[in-house]
């Protein structure tokens, strides 16, 4: 089996576990509603224990209210800040408070519930909120102690009124179980999904970091080597208008080859400024899809006289775009990589899946190390065993990234590997680009 890797990094939310967080507690509310329901048809028409039930209705029916105003809240504003999350709990606690308070206060088993709150609290809210809610729980519990409505029971439960506590706290202690695992489990992986994203975002600006810091090493050395560069193009234009060195055939070819030699040195400079440093070139053009790939090609095949490049367009109806330096150079990276690897058979093949661009580059070389594929998109992870190498597919990565792009390598089952590049239309489509037209 092949091994794969993706690379697609989306903006996160940071609020997202907040979302999802009182999403649950709403959960959780409609579960309370039903339970509460259950409990007292049971005590008022299976044990014929008198209840107030328009009061306790009245509580139902604040709940089922706060549900929806809760639900129409996260529609109009998805976060969730650690004090809206406190402020439903404390909701809860009061409702919780009031239902006990006519149905027994402390002498009902079912203030144990309590701790099922006081439990959210400390997995979900900071230190403080968490013994805010304690505190509000405690003081809740002290005065249902002091103040409450008594049952009426009827006269065959007043003599076996402890065996019937006995059931109350049974039925009470497997509900708070059963919830603290379904919720908690389910709070727990939302907090895993938020803390992952916050790693992912501290992986991604620290990869932003090291590409600053490469932008300013490559307009460095572009700067130290724009300079000779230039002065020995302008030394070989002179030799080239003089006579004597004009009638010598091979001597005036050579500096041709030399003029063209540094006019390419030159184009690596811009390209390595333009990767490392923009995600969008300068001065981009207007052009087509079609026109913008055959024209790399063209180029890439000029620079690699040697290699066998196979270009399979499959699509479809050609569209103007704005032409990106950078992504020029992105694609020519992973050209690049797989020319060294299998010089001899390379196929680029590009096709529209809905609104993106799928361009694919297969090779027949030796494909990726496994380690490699777990590492690619960081930089430094070669296979070329060069110092400094390994900046290539990091580039095309974090290039792709800023475009809202992803990068999958992946090695292929007879052998060699792909790598696949996806690229959202409407990154480049000039309808959507109006400001670089």
């Amino acid at each position: 089996m092949s091994a794969v890797l993706t690379t697609a990094i989306a903006p996160p939310s940071r609020d997202a576990a907040g979302s999802q967080n009182m999403l649950q507690l709403i959960q959780l509310r409609w579960i309370a509603v039903v339970g509460q329901i259950i409990t007292i048809a049971v005590v008022e028409f299976g044990f014929g224990i008198r209840l107030p039930l328009r009061l306790m209705a009245l509580v139902l029916a604040t709940l089922v209210l706060l549900n929806i105003l809760s639900l129409l809240r996260l529609r109009m504003r998805g976060s969730v800040s650690n004090a809206g999350l406190f402020l439903a709990l404390v909701f809860d606690v009061a409702a919780l408070t009031a239902q006990l308070y006519l149905s027994g206060g402390a002498t009902n088993p079912f203030i144990s519930l309590y701790l099922l709150q006081v439990t959210l609290a400390a997995i979900l809210l900071e230190m403080r909120w968490a013994w805010g809610m304690a505190f509000i729980t405690s003081a809740c519990c002290l005065g249902l102690t002091l103040a409450y409505r008594p049952l009426a029971l009827p006269d065959h439960l007043s003599d076996d009124l402890f065996r019937l506590h006995l059931q109350g706290i049974l039925v009470c202690f497997i509900l708070v179980a059963t919830l603290l695992v379904v919720f908690v489990t389910r709070i727990s992986g939302n907090l895993r999904a938020r803390d992952a994203k916050l790693a992912a975002l501290r992986q991604q600006a620290a990869e932003e970091d090291h590409i600053v810091r490469m932008g300013l090493l490559a307009s460095g050395a572009a700067h130290e080597l724009g300079t000779p560069l230039s002065t020995v193009s302008v030394i070989l234009g002179d030799w080239q208008r003089v006579p004597a060195l004009q009638a010598m055939p091979d001597i005036a070819q050579d500096m041709e080859d030399m003029q063209a030699a540094i006019r390419r040195c030159k184009a690596i400079l811009t390209g390595i400024l333009m990767s490392a440093g923009e995600a969008r070139g300068e001065a981009p053009a207007v052009t087509t899809l079609h026109a913008f790939l055959d024209d790399l090609i063209t180029n890439w095949r000029l620079s690699r006289p040697a290699g066998r490049l196979i270009y399979d367009s499959n699509f479809g109806e050609d569209v103007p775009i704005v032409a990106d330096v950078a992504l020029k150079q992105v694609i020519a990276n992973v050209l690049d990589n797989a020319y060294e690897a299998s010089p001899s058979h390379i196929r680029l093949t590009a096709v529209r899946n809905g609104d993106d661009l799928v361009l694919t580059v297969s090779d027949d070389g030796p494909g990726f190390v496994p380690d490699m594929l777990e590492q690619i998109g960081k930089p430094y992870q070669s296979t070329k065993g060069r110092l400094g190498g390994g900046l290539g597919l990091f580039l095309v990565v974090n290039v792709l990234r800023k475009l809202g792009g992803s990068v999958a390598a992946r090695n292929r089952p007879e052998g060699g590997a792909t790598v696949t590049l996806t690229l959202p239309l409407s990154g480049l489509l000039i309808e959507k680009s109006g400001s670089h037209v």
